[in-house]
């Protein structure tokens, strides 16, 4: 932490763990075992997100009256004791027609996905939020970490400052609370983060009360200071510090708890390894992709943690340069502190995270010493954070023109294994990484031909679904598939990223 900074309980590292729920692994035990390892509910956050009637302890002393039950019996034990959230209906499954064009529709979403600050109930696993607030939609009934960024580009567009206030406001108020921005605003996803945006969502703040600036300033320095420790730092061959991402626990997740044992069991490998690469690769918000499998096909080969990746270290940058420029503004004696850590970052970054054969940056591969083969949209992060030179900016562009532009917008990689976070998949938050780091530069055709043809696609998908989604097949320009859940609809970041670009290029209706 910089020198002269540390004025305020939550940077010197006063967090109130007290506040910290307990996830329902470990408040339900071998309830909670049962009922995922069966699956009783098709969708594995489904009972994650119930709340229980009474207290757990009484509901565990129940449970274990009986030696076994049927899954029938079973059921009935979890609805008469629990609130279960209602179960979404897949994408497909929910036709209908647009009944106005796009624009009014996607303004019209934001009440629609708005919520007011959340109270958390007795023995739920909803943390605290304390300011309004947007959610992504369908199966994600919480406010989600670097979702929330691209959600709030289109609400800036829409003059929605009362939730982009409330956004921020809540995600500070959980850096107090928990010292971090977890994953999204649940007790099981309280073990990791997401890619660092908080910065760049102060930014689209209009706030200028000084009080509330050195909060925000406060949570920013904490929350570096929480990616600065244990498992998330790797000192590189030269002495350099880089960061991965990680996850303090290396259990199943809670809410993929199946999947993950089935992952485990098929790797050959310790379990608990399998389980904090799969929890690091949540982390990064790519869950799942062939960025993270040793194999490049395979899920049991998942290596996450033992990469340095490009996005993440592009991100911590971006924070540092921001917590540096904040410090300058509110007259603390941090700026210089901040600036030597950026400049230390870019250097690095530069060094081993480029790959200069390919014209890209990507993620080192710790144990093969040298970047991991496979292009992806990780690319372009250097450049929507400032870091990259004009000149490795220029080669970037020419290689996101050639071989990432796909018919329906921005490719996230080039290989097809199933995954979410591989072709032909689409996504929102990349679509404006890559956009926006083009435009910066002066690459505008690029950055054109992304925004128009992501818009066009969602276009298409809106006049024969009435939907907007979660991800889209960029390739075929229609909606997208694999992962671990159905196509969800709603939806926060396609909404924000998708009428940012229309009000930024001028395109779309």
């Amino acid at each position: 932490m910089a020198p002269g900074c540390a004025t305020s309980p939550l940077q010197r590292g006063e967090v109130s763990r007290a506040a910290i729920a307990q996830s329902p692994a470990q408040l339900f035990g071998p309830l909670f075992v049962e009922v995922q390892m069966r699956r009783l509910f098709a969708d594995g956050k489904t009972f994650v997100d119930a709340v229980p009637r009474r207290d757990p302890r009484a509901i565990l002393a129940d449970y274990r009256v009986a030696a076994r039950r049927t899954d029938a019996e079973l059921r009935a034990f979890v609805q008469a004791n629990f609130d279960l959230p209602a179960e979404q209906a897949p994408v497909a499954d929910q036709p209908s027609r647009p009944s106005r064009p796009l624009l009014p529709h996607i303004r019209a979403l934001w009440d629609d996905l708005a919520r007011p600050p959340v109270e958390p109930e007795p023995g739920g696993s909803a943390l605290a939020f304390d300011g309004a607030h947007v959610v992504p939609g369908g199966r994600f009934r919480e406010i989600y970490y670097w979702d929330s960024y691209f959600t709030m580009l289109g609400l800036r567009e829409d003059g929605r400052r009362d939730l982009i206030e409330g956004m921020v406001d809540g995600f500070v108020a959980l850096v107090e609370r928990h010292g971090h921005v977890p994953n999204g605003a649940r007790s099981y996803y309280l073990s990791r983060s997401q890619p660092p945006f908080l910065y760049a969502m102060m930014d689209l703040s209009d706030m200028r009360d000084p009080a509330v600036l050195g909060r925000r300033l406060d949570a920013l320095i904490a929350e570096h200071d929480y990616w600065m420790r244990g498992g998330r730092v790797v000192t590189m061959a030269d002495g350099a510090l880089l960061n991965r991402y990680w996850d303090d626990l290396d259990t199943p997740r809670d809410e993929s708890f199946r999947e993950d044992v089935e992952t485990a069991r098929a790797s050959g490998r310790p379990a608990a390894t399998v389980y904090r690469h799969l929890r690091a690769a949540a982390e990064s918000g790519w869950d799942f992709s062939s960025r993270w499998l040793a194999d490049g096909r395979t899920l049991a080969t998942i290596d996450t943690t033992d990469l340095v990746p490009a996005d993440l270290n592009s991100l911590l940058y971006g924070m540092e340069r921001a917590i540096a420029a904040r410090c300058r503004v509110l007259v603390r004696p941090c700026a210089a502190s901040f600036e030597r850590r950026a400049d230390a970052r870019r250097q690095a970054v530069e060094r081993w995270l480029w790959d200069d054969a390919e014209g890209r940056y990507g993620d080192y591969d710790r144990d093969a010493g040298r970047i991991r083969p496979g292009l992806s949209a990780v690319t372009a992060y250097p450049l929507f954070t400032r870091l990259a030179s004009p000149q490795r900016a220029a080669r970037v562009a020419a290689t996101i023109d050639a071989k990432l532009i796909a018919p329906g917008g921005l490719r996230t990689t080039r290989i097809d294994t199933g995954q979410q976070w591989d072709a032909p998949n689409g996504w929102a938050p990349l679509q404006w990484i890559a956009a926006d780091g083009l435009l910066a530069y002066g690459h505008d055709g690029p950055a054109r031909r992304i925004a128009a043809r992501w818009v066009a696609t969602v276009q298409r998908g809106y006049q024969s679904s009435g939907k907007l989604v979660e991800k889209y097949d960029v390739e075929t320009v229609r909606p997208g598939g694999g992962g671990e859940y159905p196509l969800q609809d709603g939806f926060g970041w396609t909404n924000g990223v998708t009428r940012a670009m229309m009000a930024r290029w001028g395109i779309g209706d």
